[in-house]
């Protein structure tokens, strides 16, 4: 059988991402083929009504391994859903709709609002948000966005 020729970008496992409509111009995300959906890391979650609009405000810090930046997010509410961790615990997560970029691609994905600060990366993408758009290189990181180097002194 012959497998069809697919123009994607390859990407890395894992990759910095914007998140403009948040306010986050930078956060590393690990492309998680394993996770259907999409998570973003989000504290302070709350609900609020604007006419017949519910909306969520929430927080979110997006650099691992530091609590002193902080971006303070607002979103459209699209749902709640049930989600199940790695863990295999279930948890209701809050649904926002968003435009992300990657390079020079923007496209809008869903993403489901949870507390990350323990775990290795602020952001997961799922297979749903990269479907149709890239390819993955799981031996490859940052392919099309640039690692930030810490300078030597």
């Amino acid at each position: 059988m012959r497998i069809p020729s697919i123009d994607f970008p390859v990407i890395g496992w894992r990759e910095y991402v914007s998140l403009h409509e948040l306010g986050i111009g930078k956060i590393k995300a690990k492309i998680d083929t394993g996770a259907r959906t999409s998570t973003l890391h989000a504290f302070d979650v709350k609900e609020y009504s604007v006419g017949t609009m519910t909306f969520v405000r929430f927080k979110v810090h997006p650099v691992q391994r530091n609590t002193r930046e902080l971006v303070s997010c607002r979103a459209a509410l699209v749902g709640k859903r049930l989600i199940k961790d790695s863990g295999g615990k279930v948890t209701v997560r809050h649904v926002i709709e968003t435009e992300i970029t990657l390079n020079a691609r923007t496209w809008t994905l869903e993403l489901t609002l949870v507390n990350r600060d323990e775990m290795g990366f602020r952001m997961l993408l799922g297979r749903q948000a990269i479907r149709g758009h890239f390819m993955i290189d799981p031996s490859r990181s940052f392919l099309m966005s640039k690692k930030k180097r810490k300078k030597k002194a």
